[in-house]
């Protein structure tokens, strides 16, 4: 029987990986849905290849050529449409949405599908609360995509948190990590969103160079595995083989290892059990004789720090995190600030007084989220373009 699958953000990073391991194995796969934002192009190549039941397609004129042009297909010009109309259960849904905007369509799939595989960090970020109560209203399994969740997943199988004594994620220190201070504050687009073992979009690979990537897997993996802050430690491993560490009380340690390919955790999620193999890497013995592990540099990575700001319980003051880091990196992006100025900046506009009652409230639903959202990313610009300081 084949499994039903919905993509939401099939044309981003992890849409596309996801679509080639589909499009590997197409007899196995029924496309329930496909959804996309702008990306014209990207689509048509994949509903010639995948032939979905479903499209959602946010760009008005876009849908409108879309509709004419495939008449096979239900194209909807946005997700309340689709969800008026469908009411059976997806056997996986990944929700591949990159930023906020992917939070509301997160929540509104959980109730038609049974698997649901969570790639949009801000979601989890600043919604676990209303994510687990969807989740557990409709007896839905959640299991993580990053490559760092996936792992610390993969590893606690079958583990109760109580045996948990230390979980390490890893970072491969992005573009600067043998980059003096001062060549580090000056740093171009250019050269911040270079990766050097990840093939990554923009925004994220700036915050790979920032490394407020790693504070938000940190605060990623403290919500799903409902663990306190102590257990969770973060070092740099340049070779960015290994994506998570986990000792347990009885002695034993376990890590995970795996390609830099994010073809690999998906792959994991869509097949239980797999009797088909995914393409890997021979493991090279020299590569392995050559694992290193330090501890960050916190005068070259200073965002680590902004820890320090976020509640043990999850709060609103994560919205206001997530939305001033991601106004800061666009407006670096366009040359705006200086990449130096995105940690100085953040924690500038994250001390703000305005702001501290956050930490006490609790989001309550998605419209709260992207109204703060709103207000942060227009504050935060306003005081970064305005501000000589």
């Amino acid at each position: 029987m084949k499994k039903k699958i919905a993509i939401l953000g099939s044309t981003g990073s992890i849409g596309k990986t996801t679509v080639k391991i589909i499009e590997d194995n197409k007899k196995n796969f029924d496309v329930v849905l496909l959804s996309t934002n702008n990306n014209l192009k990207e689509i048509v190549k994949q509903i010639r290849k995948l032939k979905p039941k479903n499209l959602v397609i946010n760009n008005k004129n876009h849908y409108l050529k879309l509709k004419n042009k495939f008449k096979k297909i239900n194209i909807f010009n946005s997700f309340d449409y689709f969800f008026k109309k469908y009411n059976k259960k997806i056997d996986y849904t990944i929700s591949a949405i990159s930023g906020l905007p992917g939070l509301q369509p997160t929540l509104d799939i959980i109730k038609y599908t049974k698997n649901v595989a969570i790639a949009n960090k801000e979601s989890i970020i600043c919604a676990w609360n209303l994510i687990e109560r969807e989740l557990k209203k409709n007896n839905t399994k959640f299991i993580p995509v990053d490559s760092e969740h996936f792992s610390i997943w993969y590893l606690l199988k079958n583990k109760k948190n109580q045996t948990i004594e230390k979980i390490i994620i890893t970072a491969s220190g992005g573009p600067f990590l043998n980059w003096k201070i001062n060549k580090i504050k000056n740093a171009t687009p250019k050269f911040a969103i270079k990766h050097p073992n990840w093939s990554m979009g923009k925004k994220i690979s700036v915050d790979s160079a920032t490394m407020m990537n790693k504070v938000f897997e940190l605060i990623e993996a403290q919500r799903i595995f409902d663990l306190d802050r102590s257990k969770f430690n973060i070092l740099i491993h340049p070779q960015s083989l290994v994506h998570a560490i986990v000792k347990f009380d009885n002695g034993l340690t376990k890590l995970l290892i795996h390609d830099t390919n994010m073809k690999i955790p998906i792959f994991n999620t869509i097949y239980d059990n797999p009797t088909k193999k995914v393409h890997s890497k021979k493991l090279d013995i020299n590569q392995l004789n050559s694992l290193t592990f330090k501890k960050i540099d916190l005068k070259k990575f200073p965002s680590i720090n902004v820890l320090k700001f976020i509640p043990k319980k999850i709060s609103l003051f994560e919205t206001v995190l997530v939305s001033c880091n991601d106004e800061l990196v666009d407006l670096f992006l366009k040359n705006k600030i200086k990449f130096w100025e995105i940690h100085l900046k953040m924690k500038k506009i994250l001390n703000y007084i305005e702001f501290a009652k956050f930490k006490r409230l609790q989001p309550n639903n998605t419209k709260q989220i992207y109204k703060l959202s709103e207000y942060v990313r227009l504050k935060t610009r306003s005081l970064s373009i305005n501000s000589k300081k």
